[in-house]
C-alpha cells in the first residue's frame, strides 16, 4: 500500500523556482578581500550598503583588507592574565607585606 502523502517529492517551505516568481534580485556589489594567508574571498553586498575595510578571511580566519599588495596583520594579543599578576604589576613584595600586616592588625583589632 502507498503513503498517503498529496504532497510527495516536495519539502515544507518549498516555493515557485525562477526569477519571475520571487521577484528581481537586489542590485549587488561584489569586493575582493585579500588575507595575508594568500587567500581571496569575494563577498557581495547591497548595493546601496557601507562597504566595510576589513573582512574576516573564512578559510584561516586572519582579518582581510581590500588591497591585495599589503593585506592587514593580526593584531598582536597579549596573553590572558590573572588578578593576582595584575595586583602584583602594581604592588611590589613590600608595599604587599605592608597591606597583608595592615589588614591583620584590623583583623586583630576586633
Amino acid at each position: 500500500m502507498a503513503s498517503g502523502s498529496a504532497i510527495r517529492g516536495s519539502r515544507v517551505g518549498a516555493g515557485p523556482m525562477g526569477e519571475a516568481e520571487r521577484g528581481e534580485a537586489a542590485p549587488r556589489i561584489y569586493l575582493p578581500f585579500y588575507c595575508a594567508a594568500g587567500h581571496e574571498t569575494t563577498p557581495s553586498f547591497a548595493h546601496d550598503a557601507e562597504l566595510p575595510e576589513e573582512w574576516d578571511c573564512p578559510k584561516c580566519g586572519l582579518p582581510a583588507g581590500t588591497d591585495k599588495e599589503n593585506p592587514p596583520v593580526l593584531a598582536k594579543t597579549e596573553p590572558y592574565k590573572t588578578h593576582l599578576a595584575y595586583v602584583k604589576e602594581r604592588r611590589n613584595d613590600k608595599d604587599g607585606k605592608g597591606i597583608l600586616d595592615e589588614a591583620l592588625a584590623k583583623l586583630r583589632g576586633k
